[in-house]
């Protein structure tokens, strides 16, 4: 027999009732000084933003402008551990689908660990023991890939915060790897002058763990309510969507908002993250575009505005869809682009493995020559590209991950200046390839056309990004025809980057046209002066 679930919500709230600590915070036992701390974070937050230069409004927020690093900066890696890359299967959802009934994750997580009452998410974290991690080692790697900043996930949807949190005890620091894996990353990447910053997931916590009441589990048991949290309902009961792994925003105006209490929560470890790693970069998870979480992004958004100023720190915000006005804080578009050129500094964020955030086995991984063509069209069009990796759980990255890193690493070592501290050019490119626009819209390992050109400018240089290689080598740019008016002086010297040989090229009525010397297999740079 099913077990109802305001049943369950009405035993589990009279058990929390008794002591004075929400569902979603480390259970009383364990610690006690829970209400003390989050009301001394809260008090930390509000006195920081009292003192300002930015107040917790609107029209302060949007006097913010991008740093100059993130401007110049143009490519980071992004990187989602946790504990879901034990049970390393279908996604890093997996924690939620679990508790999905009737889900191939419930399914799987059946057959192979058997039912939630007895083996629940809870019992994958003493497995977590990310015995080969070596922050070090990762960070050589990324910088060896190209990479200016680094952004590790502070804490995914599942409620279990990577660094060492005075929040919770259901934290890496104290279980499971019993380390402080943001802190470790943070040291590591300070040592080789890498930018530093964290990702929150946070928000979707107040109903990941929905599913886990709708039939026995080890959600309903209220000794792990500070790991499961409320696990309140996803949306209205006539609008559920239960089985889906990822959401669909166009509901966003139907799921059930969060209470304060919850929201006091996000703002406390929001602001725990930033005070004890003083990143250069924080990256907010799609879920706070709720209108519930407003007044709390206006209050985290001027608190750590005022806190990098303090410390003469250069913050990036990022926001997706429309949680934040344009110019409060840094767009970012998951798994998609921008078919224009933006007047303002943006983000792509996209995943080297394809079915995945986090590790999971047997996954796809994409090519460095599709993931370099979305780098240049990015950067072409004044955005930056967040590039994710997902560590196995004992802390090793897939050699796939590893290939394609260091292939990108290996084309900007000679295509570089095309790419870092760049600027957009009066064009953004040229040709067919219609790149789309907005969130999860990117085309996996796409083939672009020989006539698909982007433009850079760095200097007196302007730089012609060809995204596919012609068999007989030529190149034809349109929009660089004599005589054209994005150009002051005709084009007096072409190279390609990469190359001693001298390139053959003609400026005519018809566009600039080219014969390259080399054969190329990924993206091509060809460096333009004008006379």
């Amino acid at each position: 027999m099913p077990i109802d679930r305001r049943t369950l919500l009405r035993d589990a709230a009279a058990v929390f009732a008794s002591a004075a600590t929400p569902a979603f915070a480390a259970r009383p036992a364990a610690q006690r000084s829970y209400p003390q701390t989050l009301a001394r974070r809260l008090s930390a937050i509000d006195a920081a933003v009292r003192r300002g230069p930015y107040r917790a409004d609107w029209s302060s927020l949007e006097n913010y402008r991008e740093p100059a690093w993130f401007r110049a900066a143009k490519f980071g890696i992004f990187v989602h551990w946790g504990v879901y890359s034990v049970p390393a299967y279908g996604n890093e959802w997996y924690s939620r689908n679990m508790y999905i009934k009737g889900s191939d994750a419930y399914r799987h997580h059946v057959a192979t660990y058997g039912p939630q009452t007895t083996f629940g998410y809870k019992d994958f974290i003493p497995r977590f023991t990310a015995d080969k991690f070596d922050a070090a080692a990762w960070i050589d790697l990324f910088v060896r890939a190209g990479a200016r900043y680094v952004v590790p996930v502070a804490e995914h949807c599942d409620g279990f915060p990577m660094y060492d949190s005075e929040l919770t005890p259901w934290c890496a620091a104290k279980m499971g790897p019993k380390r402080d894996i943001v802190g470790a990353l943070a040291r590591a990447a300070a040592a080789r002058g890498l930018r530093f910053g964290v990702s929150s997931h946070r928000a979707e916590h107040w109903w990941w763990y929905d599913g886990g009441l709708e039939f026995p589990s080890d959600v309903s048991d209220p000794r792990y309510s500070g790991l499961y949290g409320p696990a309140e309902p996803m949306t209205l009961p006539a609008d559920r969507k239960t089985t889906v792994s990822e959401p669909n925003p166009s509901h966003l105006e139907r799921w059930l908002p969060p209470s304060k209490d919850f929201l006091d929560d996000w703002l406390a470890r929001s602001g725990e993250v930033i005070a004890k790693y003083h990143p250069d970069f924080v990256y907010f998870d799609w879920w706070i575009n709720q209108s519930a979480f407003e007044p709390y992004l206006k209050r985290i958004a001027a608190y750590y505005y005022n806190m990098a100023a303090r410390h003469g720190r250069g913050a990036v915000l990022t926001y997706k869809m429309e949680a934040f006005p344009p110019g409060a804080a840094v767009l970012d578009i998951e798994r998609g682009k921008l078919d224009a050129l933006r007047l303002r500094p943006w983000q792509s964020d996209t995943s080297v493995s394809i079915k995945s955030w986090g590790y999971v086995d047997h996954d796809s991984y994409r090519s460095a020559e599709s993931l370099l063509g979305d780098l240049v069209d990015v950067v072409s069009k004044n955005g930056n590209l967040l590039l994710n990796v997902g560590p196995k759980a004992d802390g090793t990255i897939p050699s796939q991950a590893v290939s394609v890193l260091l292939q990108i690493g290996e084309w900007l070592k000679v295509n570089g200046e095309a790419i870092y501290d760049t600027t957009p050019w009066l064009l953004y490119g040229e040709g067919p390839s219609d790149t789309g626009t907005g969130e999860k819209k990117e085309v996996t390992n796409r083939v672009y056309s020989p006539a698909d050109i982007r433009f850079t400018t760095r200097g007196n240089a302007l730089y012609a990004i060809g995204l596919a290689y012609a068999n007989d080598g030529k190149v034809l740019i349109k929009t660089l025809y004599r005589g054209t008016p994005y150009l002051k002086q005709p084009v007096g010297q072409v190279r390609l980057l990469g190359s001693p040989k001298p390139v053959a090229w003609s400026q005519t009525a018809d566009g600039l046209s080219a014969t390259l010397p080399d054969r190329v297999k990924l993206p091509y740079v060809l460096r333009l002066e004008t006379a």
